[in-house]
């Protein structure tokens, strides 16, 4: 059986940005795969482009780490030349700029989500092509499919923090579930005026849905009744 595992590493993922009232949280699974092979059952699709702002990364993993790279590099150079951090909009448009400049070479798909003093939280998506949307919340990735219905009739304006973070972790779970190429974690960062705050949710610790399992410690325990244990 081919498995593919000459292809590109692709992380089809689920990655999510939300605004609420004070800032922004972006979400993400973990699976990136090789083909139908799991390559990375927990890899980290959140990146840091500077302190206050942050990068959701799907598509060709080269060619979306490649990208935040080279933003990362040029937003450093901005923020010494003026001494301030830098805004939202502007790491969004360097994303918006490489993406767009080489559209013919690269396959990813990528959300840019922080804070700063002048316009609060914000998120803008760069889907393939290059093209820069802002929005009060965006979806990204093969598991975003399975959902943008749940997102109509769940998101609102002015939601706390919690709550934007519970929609955020319930909303990728939900992913996962539908979507083969998503999988593993969920992992969140929230960034408003006080700073950024990192989560992990463990695969055993995310909601369940439809005829999911019960996590097990083993296949036995699947297998075997209750009754004799």
């Amino acid at each position: 059986m081919d498995l593919h595992l000459d292809a590109p590493h692709s992380m089809g993922t689920t990655i999510i940005g939300v605004t609420y009232n004070g800032g922004v949280v972006l979400g993400a699974d973990s699976r990136t795969s090789t083909g139908v092979y799991v390559a990375n059952r927990a890899s980290d699709k959140i990146t840091e482009l500077t302190d206050n702002v942050y990068l959701c990364r799907s598509g060709s993993a080269a060619d979306s780490q490649i990208v935040s790279d080279y933003v990362r590099y040029f937003l450093h150079q901005h923020i010494i030349q003026l001494g301030q951090p830098a805004t939202v909009k502007v790491a969004a448009n360097l994303v918006r700029l490489l993406s767009y400049n080489n559209k013919n070479m690269l396959q990813a798909g990528l959300i840019v989500g922080g804070w700063d003093k002048y316009e609060g939280g914000k998120i803008y998506s760069v889907p393939l092509g290059g093209t820069i949307l802002e929005q009060p919340f965006t979806l990204g990735g093969s598991g975003s499919s399975y959902l943008y219905g749940f997102f109509d009739q769940a998101w609102r304006e002015g939601m706390s923090k919690d709550e934007a973070e519970e929609l955020v972790v319930k909303a990728v779970s939900l992913a996962i579930a539908r979507d083969g190429a998503s999988g593993g974690v969920v992992r969140t960062v929230t960034i408003n005026s006080e700073g950024v705050s990192r989560k992990f949710h463990s695969g055993d610790s995310l909601p369940l849905w439809h005829e999911e399992l019960e996590p097990q410690n083993s296949l036995l325990d699947t297998l075997m009744p209750e009754d004799s244990q």
